[in-house]
């Protein structure tokens, strides 16, 4: 755990390597977060795509449920993402 003062430094220097050297920070250090995020889209198409199934053999509400439940997973995966 760094210290506040350690932390800050931390972030200085590092919003200073992304503006002095983009290239060097995309193959450095995304590639973790870009598998992450990729498996999270295709679970979220998944899912999407069973709803008109859930729909036909669940019924209205199971689907309606389902579709409210992805949307605020949604909602909160965009919220949490640093843009």
């Amino acid at each position: 755990m760094l210290s506040r003062e350690d932390q800050r430094r931390f972030d200085q220097i590092a919003r200073h390597l992304r503006t002095t050297d983009p290239e060097f920070v995309a193959r450095l250090g995304d590639q973790p977060a870009t598998v992450r995020n990729r498996a999270a889209i295709v679970t979220s198409v998944l899912l999407w795509a069973m709803i008109p199934m859930l729909a036909l053999f669940g019924g209205w509400i199971a689907a309606v449920i389902c579709t409210v439940a992805l949307s605020a997973a949604g909602v909160l995966a965009l919220r949490a993402r640093r843009w």
